[in-house]
Parts: C-alpha cells; structure tokens; sequence
C-alpha cells in the first residue's frame, strides 16, 4: 500500500501550498493521522539508528522513535493537521470602540531551520468597530496556539496569526507583538543564552495612528 504521506500529498499538490507552516487538515482522511504517526516513527527509527544508537538494548531510547511521533504529529506540529478550532464569534451589541489587549498569551512553537523550539509569549491588541464580530477571550489563545503549533518563522507566524483575526473579526485596526527565545541560538552556532526576537505587525488604525499605538506598546509593556 501507498504510504499515508504519499496519499496525501498527492491531494495537496496542485491544489495549495504545503510549506513547513500550512495547514493542510483539508487533505486529510479520517483514521490517516494515525497511519502518519506510525510512518513517522519509522522513519524517526531510521534517524536514530544512523546516528549510531542502539535502541534495542538501551532502555532509554527504545521507545523514543514512537514517542517522537506522537509529539510531532499530535502536539508540535499539530497546527498542520487540524482545522482551526470551533471559535464562537458574537456581535458587537454594545458598540464597543476602544482599545482592547489580551495576553500575554504563550507562545510555543518550532523554528523551519532546525525544528529547535521557539518559546515566548505575544500580546494582541484590538480596536473593534461596530461591525465587528468579537470573539470570546480563551479564543485568542487557541487561535494562536493553532497557528503557532507547527515550524514557524517567527516573522511569518505573526502575519500569519494577524491576518487570520483580521478575517474573523474585521476590525478597525490589529495588533500583534511577539517576544521570543529561539533554541536554535541557545543550542547550536552562537550559542547565545539572552538574545530574544521581538517583532510586531500593525494594521489598520495602529498603523495609522501613532498615539494609539504608543498606547497599545506603552500598556503590555515588554519588560514586566
């Protein structure tokens, strides 16, 4: 039989862009994420044994090639492989118009270069309008670990996170700020333990309106 990730890449291909940091839970069977986490812990045994260890007689790696998996498939990299979670949006009855700022929210995920982890936290901030469909606060959180939950450049994955809330909530303006070790730094090359990246998209009024965004950077306040 046809291995599970040839399958599905051959309903990807053609069809959109299947890079490091896409969804593509559209393209995928039911039942076929298990297959996928049995394939990759074969191939995960593969990397093991050609790094030269034994696991068949060392206890502490004879399992690790399922273990590995698993993390990949159901935690690290599930952004990929489900859909966005169900977020209930409601109405903006009251007519809120001011500033509103949620987090910070953490932020786990995994760079493309070296799939070394990416560990921070990030702010939003939401000018709404009237017209603009809110969402419940818990949501923020679960939209962003979806979108972070798989190999990210940092850069990519707050455009990616802003564009995502812009669609859902047509604001009058968005903000995102994001504030993050990069392990593949502490562990490798420089092997440097403080620097931290921080990086922000502004849209719509927070880009036009200086005071409103020293508000919004003035408010989460990075060194708290």
């Amino acid at each position: 039989m046809q291995p599970v990730s040839e399958r599905i890449r051959a309903r990807v291909k053609g069809k959109q862009r299947f890079h490091a940091n896409d969804n593509i839970s559209a393209f995928i069977e039911p039942g076929e994420l298990d297959e996928l986490t049995k394939e990759v812990e074969g191939k995960v045994l593969s990397l093991l044994q050609s790094l030269v260890i034994d696991v068949e007689s060392d206890h502490n790696t004879r399992e690790s090639s399922r273990r590995v998996a698993k993390m990949y498939v159901n935690e690290v990299f599930r952004g990929r492989y489900v859909p966005l979670p169900k977020v209930t949006e409601f109405p903006n009855a009251a007519h809120l118009n001011e500033l509103m700022i949620m987090g910070p929210i953490t932020v786990r995920s995994a760079c493309s270069h070296h799939l070394c982890p990416i560990m921070g936290r990030l702010w939003i901030g939401v000018m709404p309008n009237e017209h603009s469909n809110l969402i419940g606060l818990s949501k923020y959180s679960r939209v962003t670990e979806w979108v972070m939950s798989r190999p990210q450049i940092q850069e990519e994955a707050v455009l990616q996170l802003a564009n995502l809330l812009v669609d859902m909530m047509k604001p009058d303006g968005l903000a995102v700020v994001m504030e993050a070790d990069h392990f593949c730094m502490h562990w490798r090359g420089v092997k440097d333990n403080a620097s931290k990246m921080t990086n922000s998209v502004m849209r719509g009024v927070f880009l036009e309106n200086g005071p409103l965004r020293r508000e919004f950077l003035s408010l989460i306040d990075l060194k708290r």
